[in-house]
């Protein structure tokens, strides 16, 4: 029975590691290469040429190991429909900025518009055929709930949307979005086991798909995942999340995306109103520890160790 539960993740990090040295030449081929901001940590300049849009290998490992498991829970469709609503968004964007060549790739409110249409059939489908109700766990309540009755819906919205972009941030270093989505899907995978949710070989398969991917996405990375991946997981964090009936978990246990965007809010508003002054010297805020002195490895490292410690805490407060 233990080697059922973590077959999924077996499965998708085979995949990934058969994917990835495949898809890595493809992408140099292509020229689907990283293109790095001249204002940024000098140290990244190097960077400039590494594949991008590795997501592909996430996303298709993920849905290569999901096509053996979908027939039993029928909870595991919305996860992967988010997770591929969310991956599409970010190739469209990636497509356009890298091999059209217009660095901002979607415009706002196409992203927008297609991050709430994905974010509106997700809901539709939990709350009409799910029908998971409007309730929602509560950390260190024991387990108890409460309902959030019409202010549901605005809440999933800003929830799932805040979730998407604040991994979307999280990934500007090495590994750093990889480590930290791993840990959270982790924390996942062991609370479906535990209370015998159908969602175990979706969140188990990101588990193993990322794990291999941080094979090659380690310091210094071979390739990068691009919104493509980072979009996905995005997706994936939220809407396990909400299937769980554990949203408000993830300010928890994704305390790393939560600040990341929150330094951007935070200096982008006192940029403005201060006519050209920052709180940090780079937002996302992992810049900001580079531009401090940190190498890049250990600012993914205690980023990482920080996430495994509130994933713990987490369970703790079920």
């Amino acid at each position: 029975m233990n080697f059922e539960v973590v077959m999924p993740a077996i499965i998708a990090f085979a995949i990934s590691v058969v994917l990835s040295p495949i898809f890595i030449p493809f992408l140099k081929k292509l020229k689907f290469s990283q293109y790095v901001r001249n204002d940024g940590p000098k140290e990244h300049l190097k960077k400039s040429g590494t594949p991008t849009m590795g997501g592909i290998i996430i996303v298709c490992s993920i849905t290569i190991t999901c096509m053996f498991y979908v027939g039993l829970d029928k909870q595991i469709v919305p996860i992967l429909f988010v997770t591929l609503g969310f991956g599409l968004i970010g190739f469209l964007d990636d497509y356009i900025k890298i091999v059209m060549k217009r660095s901002l790739g979607l415009k706002a409110w196409q992203k927008l518009t297609a991050q709430c249409i994905v974010t509106a059939v997700f809901a539709y489908y939990m709350l009409q055929v799910l029908q998971i109700g409007t309730e929602v766990l509560v950390p260190f309540a024991n387990g108890h709930s409460i309902d959030l009755g019409m202010y549901y819906l605005p809440f999933l919205f800003l929830v799932v949307l805040g979730t998407v972009n604040g991994v979307n941030f999280t990934d500007g270093l090495d590994g750093l979005a990889s480590s930290v989505t791993v840990l959270v899907a982790t924390f996942f995978s062991v609370v479906a086991i535990g209370v015998g949710s159908g969602i175990s070989p979706i969140t188990c398969a990101v588990v193993g798909s990322l794990l291999g991917f941080l094979i090659y996405n380690v310091y210094p990375a071979r390739v990068f995942m691009g919104d493509t991946g980072s979009l996905a997981l995005g997706g994936f964090v939220a809407a396990s999340a909400f299937i769980l009936r554990m949203p408000i978990f993830i300010a928890l246990i994704g305390l790393i995306y939560l600040v990341e965007v929150l330094s951007v809010m935070i200096q982008v508003t006192y940029f403005h109103l201060t006519g050209g002054k920052r709180i940090f010297k780079m937002a996302p805020i992992h810049h900001h520890f580079e531009l401090c002195g940190w190498s890049e490895t250990r600012v993914v490292a205690v980023f990482s160790i920080i996430t495994a410690i509130l994933c713990l805490v987490g369970l703790l407060a079920l």
